[in-house]
């Protein structure tokens, strides 16, 4: 029986978009953080640092834009099928993101997943400050969620899979026993154990003996 712990990355690998894009196309200022975004996907820019940048466009937005967003997310096709065949064997599911828990959190209830973390927008007086609340969920973090979230569950890390398509996924990838790129960029092509193409995660159901 193979009895997994599949930690996905967010943004443009569980779903198709990138969360802060679609809040800073109602800040009207997609084009200037998307081109961030990229930068930092890429390597070339700290996370971290990069997502201080991005966030801070995003100020004075109303709160009500994440339920606006929401509704705009679309679920990557055979996301669902994948985390329901890792459960029907007993596994767990986790995701792990750069993106916002004002997101996530909707996300995870509908896809029933067991563990999810992000960062956390502040909200002040109805509207958004532009800042983060508290550590940064950054390429390490996503690597200490995957190593914690396995010994909460009683997973062998051999028992451990990563998915992700950015730099910032390249720690907890390393972590895992098997690494997947999704829909990936050059640097994490180049460093994962397995890389999937079609845009369908249900096809890794197979591969992952489900």
């Amino acid at each position: 029986m193979t009895k997994l712990l599949v930690v996905f990355d967010v943004d443009s690998t569980l779903i198709k978009d990138e969360v802060i894009e679609l809040l800073a196309d109602v800040a009207g200022k997609r084009a200037e953080v998307a081109a961030i975004t990229d930068r930092a996907m890429a390597g070339e820019l700290d996370f971290a640092e990069s997502l201080i940048q991005r966030v801070g466009a995003l100020a004075g937005l109303p709160e009500a834009v994440f339920q606006q967003v929401g509704k705009r997310i679309q679920i990557t096709p055979g996301a669902k099928e994948l985390i329901d065949a890792v459960h029907n064997r007993g596994g767990r599911v986790g995701a792990v993101s750069g993106g916002f828990t004002q997101v996530l959190n909707p996300l995870a209830d509908i896809l029933n997943l067991d563990f999810a973390r992000a960062n956390d927008l502040e909200v002040v007086d109805g509207k958004l400050t532009g800042r983060v609340v508290g550590k940064i969920v950054d390429r390490t973090a996503k690597r200490e969620a995957l190593l914690e979230w396995a010994q909460r569950a009683d997973f062998k890390i051999e028992q451990t899979v990563a998915i992700g398509d950015g730099a910032n996924d390249l720690e907890m990838m390393d972590a895992a026993a098997l690494s997947v790129a999704f829909n990936a960029k050059p640097i994490v092509k180049e460093k994962a154990n397995l890389v999937l193409e079609s845009g369908n995660l249900a096809d890794l159901i197979p591969i992952l003996g489900l």
